[in-house]
């Protein structure tokens, strides 16, 4: 197993998302979590490059939350098994329409902050918290009438209170020395800044996302 995690981490960083998860799916039914996770990340990764089809994303997304959640019953203390799985949740919920997707949203968040507990020093956990607030903050009308109906207190949230998310975020890379810091932070930041009215903070961090260099997917839409 460390040796298939090892190679995978390689590959990972490599970039290679395919020859991962070829890799990787070989080990499906691994009682590993952290090979488990990995297999989640990467089957996700299949599903957002532009060559997969919307159906073969459709049944990726799937089957990351099912790698994601067996990964949760192998090892319940694993803080990635939590990030992923939060992460698989939200993606299926895209299929699924907004009710489910509001439904979700606090199971989405308990699983975050999870992760955030056992290992408070993921900035990624960090900054992914920080899309949850954004994602309420900027909720339309509609979608809060749709919330009011399922919750007795729907899930609500601010941009100051993602902003103070994004700076933890910042804090905890220059922390930890973060190398990856992560374009879709920066654009985020740009975003909320422009909420709050600070055009000048806006563009400093917008200018920031726009010279990050690409070298993801994500990256490039960012």
């Amino acid at each position: 197993v460390e040796e298939v995690i090892e190679q995978a981490d390689y590959l990972y960083g490599s970039g290679e998302t395919e020859k991962l998860y070829r890799l990787l799916v070989q080990h499906k039914n691994s009682d590993d979590a952290e090979l488990l996770w990995r297999l989640a990340r990467a089957s996700r990764d299949l599903a957002q490059l532009s060559s997969t089809s919307a159906e073969e994303k459709r049944q990726l997304a799937y089957e990351a939350l099912e790698y994601a959640k067996k990964a949760l019953e192998k090892n319940e203390a694993n803080f990635a098994a939590h990030k992923w799985y939060a992460i698989c949740l939200s993606d299926v919920g895209d299929f699924e329409g907004i009710k489910t997707k509001i439904g979700n949203a606090f199971v989405i968040k308990e699983h975050f902050q999870r992760a955030i507990e056992l290992n408070p020093k993921d900035a990624t956990t960090i900054h992914l918290i920080g899309i949850w607030c954004y994602s309420f903050a900027e909720m339309p009308w509609y979608q809060r009438k749709i919330a009011a109906t399922l919750f007795a207190t729907p899930p609500t949230s601010t941009f100051q209170e993602y902003a103070a998310h994004s700076h933890l975020k910042l804090f905890s890379c220059l922390y930890t020395a973060d190398p990856n810091f992560y374009s879709k932070n920066l654009l985020f930041l740009g975003k909320t800044y422009l909420k709050l009215n600070n055009k000048k903070m806006a563009l400093l961090w917008l200018s920031k996302a726009k010279e990050y260099p690409a070298h993801t997917e994500e990256d490039k839409q960012v």
